[in-house]
């Protein structure tokens, strides 16, 4: 009876299950419906897929922006490329092969062109070796480091000496003034430095008074004692100092000179402003000096006069014949 009644189940299991596949058949041609109103492939009877026109369009759509796309990129490259390579080298430069310093004479085997990429050149740059030497030999006036473009500024004209006299502007003129290790800055003012002319002299006749006055502001320094090279880096302890002035500014240093002293002060080269300057006394000190402030002193009282006791006999000379003979003698009350 139990058995009998286990294999009923079993069938009617079989049975359910059979009816489930059937049903699931039956409902695959609706789902592929539903499928294909949502713009999905769909399967047709024989086998074959088949895609919605409006995804075909999108799909033609696509390709073709990404060529035109491709086609842009493709024509940005190539235009990028030719102006670089029109760029590149568009002439040559001289520049120097090794350092040269101040006073060489240039040769063919000290310089070398070079080629020259950007559109414009230096102001006074050569572009080739003859340009520079057609017309006469040349002399360094500011020491050149290597590979550096040799400029007109840096060097003579044509068969012109690297003298000091090559390194005046134009209506300028080379003063010298003595210094020392405290008036020249303890030896740091170097060529190209910039500086400032101070005077120290002394005022009035009766009551003498030293002053100190600001006699020249932001004067280039050509030389230091013999040496003119703007890289000299180590410190040098001068005895004379060559400027760069005006005429008149020459005529005031020759003449402070007679006057007083000239000392130096050194500045920033950017520092190109001419400050307001005053005449500072010995009274701007305040109380750090006191020299004609002080009350004037009673001179000492003159010693006592001391008593002569005169003497009760005195001395006689008679002279006979070319002969002299002293005789004493008591004195008369």
């Amino acid at each position: 009876m139990g058995c009998a009644l286990d294999r009923a189940v079993c069938k009617l299991s079989e049975r359910h299950s059979e009816i489930d596949e059937l049903g699931a058949t039956l409902d695959a041609p609706n789902n592929m419906t539903r499928a294909s109103h949502h713009g999905a492939a769909r399967v047709t009877k024989t086998g074959e897929v088949t895609v919605p026109r409006k995804n075909l369009l999108i799909l033609v759509l696509a390709i073709v922006m990404g060529g035109i796309a491709a086609f842009l990129a493709r024509n940005w490259l190539e235009s990028h490329a030719r102006d670089a390579s029109a760029s590149q080298s568009i002439g040559t430069i001289v520049v120097a092969a090794k350092p040269l310093l101040f006073g060489a004479a240039l040769t063919a085997g000290d310089l070398v062109e070079v080629p020259w990429a950007a559109k414009t050149f230096p102001e006074g740059a050569f572009v080739s070796k003859d340009s520079l030497f057609k017309d006469g030999r040349r002399v360094v006036l500011s020491p050149l480091a290597a590979h550096e473009p040799v400029l007109r500024s840096k060097i003579t004209e044509p068969g012109q000496r690297g003298t000091l006299s090559s390194l005046l502007e134009k209506g300028l003129r080379a003063v010298t003034i003595r210094v020392d290790d405290v008036r020249g800055v303890a030896g740091f003012i170097l060529p190209g430095d910039y500086v400032d002319v101070v005077l120290i002299a002394e005022v009035g006749a009766a009551r003498r008074e030293n002053y100190s006055e600001i006699l020249l502001q932001h004067v280039k320094v050509l030389a230091v004692d013999q040496l003119a090279s703007e890289r000299q880096e180590q410190p040098t302890v001068a005895k004379a100092v060559t400027l760069e002035v005006t005429p008149e500014q020459a005529q005031k240093v020759l003449l402070a000179t007679n006057i007083g002293k000239l000392s130096l002060i050194l500045r920033r080269p950017a520092e190109a402003t001419i400050d307001p300057a005053r005449r500072v006394t010995e009274q701007d000190l305040g109380n750090a000096i006191v020299r004609h402030g002080e009350p004037v002193r009673a001179p000492p009282p003159a010693p006592a006069a001391v008593p002569v006791v005169r003497s009760s006999t005195a001395n006689v000379a008679v002279v006979r014949n070319l002969k002299r003979e002293e005789y004493t003698v008591m004195r008369s009350e």
